[in-house]
């Protein structure tokens, strides 16, 4: 059942109108109806078949303003990298104790970055990474051996991104506390990122629909022709 305030924050969006990425960042705000610092969240309807290996997209980007929130950020390394991982702010350093506690269901982090040495131990916890968005992976930067850089990208705002099997991306991109065009911009960027990932292969319209909401608002529908420059 809708609340009180819930139902004020549906009154105030026409669900007969697709707004301008402008108009949809200063809304989001007018309709929160937390208490809390809401996450603003922007869903992304995509024109591919993710079950094709090349329209299964996936990728990263900086945000420019950060998503405000401090992301915890697990490294899985060998000995000899395990230092500059520490000094780079990374909240865990390690690797079998971490591998043992994530088989034994552990998954209080973020963001896992590994080195390519250690891939094929890592390689056994897709199970439980997976279905998390959790895997490392070399296309969003995860797998490298320059650790530092990894870890420094996620504390200033990198974030990944996945097309599921619906075919739509789920991002985070911001705070409902963030200035109207804060949540602009990393909303921008993010779909500019997305567009670049466009695959030959994909036939028809690639940006399909586009929605903005925070925690527990209603979604507001966003005019895909307001976000391709």
């Amino acid at each position: 059942m809708a609340t009180k305030k819930r139902k004020v924050a549906q009154a105030k969006v026409d669900k007969n109108k697709a707004y301008s990425l402008k108009e949809a960042s200063a809304l989001v705000k007018d309709i929160n109806c937390t208490k809390f610092d809401s996450s603003v969240d922007l869903h992304i309807r995509l024109g591919v078949d993710p079950k094709k290996a090349d329209q299964a997209i996936r990728g990263s980007v900086t945000l420019p303003h950060g998503t405000g929130k401090t992301k915890k950020v697990l490294v899985l390394c060998t000995p000899d990298k395990e230092a500059a991982a520490k000094e780079a702010g990374a909240d865990f350093v390690g690797l079998d104790e971490f591998i043992q506690k994530i088989e034994s269901g552990w998954t209080d982090i973020d963001v896992i970055i590994a080195t390519p040495a250690v891939m094929p131990k890592i390689g056994k916890l897709g199970k439980i990474l997976g279905p998390r968005n959790l895997m490392p992976n070399p296309k969003t930067g995860t797998v490298t051996n320059d650790v530092a850089a990894a870890v420094n990208e996620v504390k200033g705002g990198k974030i990944t991104f996945k097309v599921d099997k619906a075919g739509i991306i789920h991002a985070s991109i911001g705070r409902v506390s963030f200035a109207t065009d804060k949540i602009e911009q990393n909303s921008q960027e993010l779909i500019n990122a997305i567009i670049k990932l466009k695959p030959a292969t994909a036939k028809g319209t690639y940006l399909k629909g586009l929605s903005m909401a925070s925690t527990m608002s209603p979604g507001i529908a966003i005019d895909t022709k307001s976000v391709q420059n």
